[in-house]
């Protein structure tokens, strides 16, 4: 199963975004969507779970959780916005992370393209970094890879162009 994850678009899309996730049998969205246009462009490619981030108005919040955990191809997964990163998780979570131990947890916020196993709770982090032209980042990402047998495979960066240009 092909995954294409993408957070903090923040209002934004262009062919690039599309064009990369073409051909997923899913898209994860981390976040900061800022627009319902663009997850309905998402929706229109692939199913779509999402969460809803800390810029999202009452519109998204209200479409889409705080929050989303589910089993997919035998791994637990959680996507949620804020959720720091290896070794400065969010305070309000962090018990939660280590208690649970999902296989895969997902966050954006950070605009800080990262995967990294952790030991501290067994998984994998995963943020996707930004696809957005809002913020500090340098470089537009996303994630694609794949489930199966229980794991994580093929993990790709996919650089969509620098935060100014289109």
């Amino acid at each position: 199963m092909r995954i294409g994850l993408i957070s903090d678009t923040h209002g934004y899309m262009d062919e690039r975004i599309l064009h990369h996730l073409q051909g997923m049998d899913e898209i994860w969205h981390a976040g900061d969507i800022g627009d319902l246009s663009v997850t309905d462009a998402l929706a229109a490619i692939a199913p779509l779970r999402g969460v809803y981030g800390n810029i999202d108005n009452a519109q998204i919040r209200a479409e889409f959780p705080l929050h989303q955990r589910f089993q997919i191809k035998g791994l637990k997964v959680w996507m949620t916005h804020i959720g720091g990163r290896p070794g400065n998780y969010d305070h309000r979570l962090r018990d939660q992370l280590y208690r649970d131990r999902p296989d895969l947890f997902i966050c954006g916020h950070s605009h800080i393209c990262l995967v990294k196993k952790d030991p501290a709770f067994g998984g994998i982090y995963l943020n996707p970094g930004a696809a957005g032209k809002h913020g500090f980042h340098k470089m537009r990402t996303l994630l694609r890879f794949t489930l199966q047998k229980g794991g994580l495979h093929q993990l790709e960066v996919v650089e969509l162009g620098a935060r100014g240009k289109a």
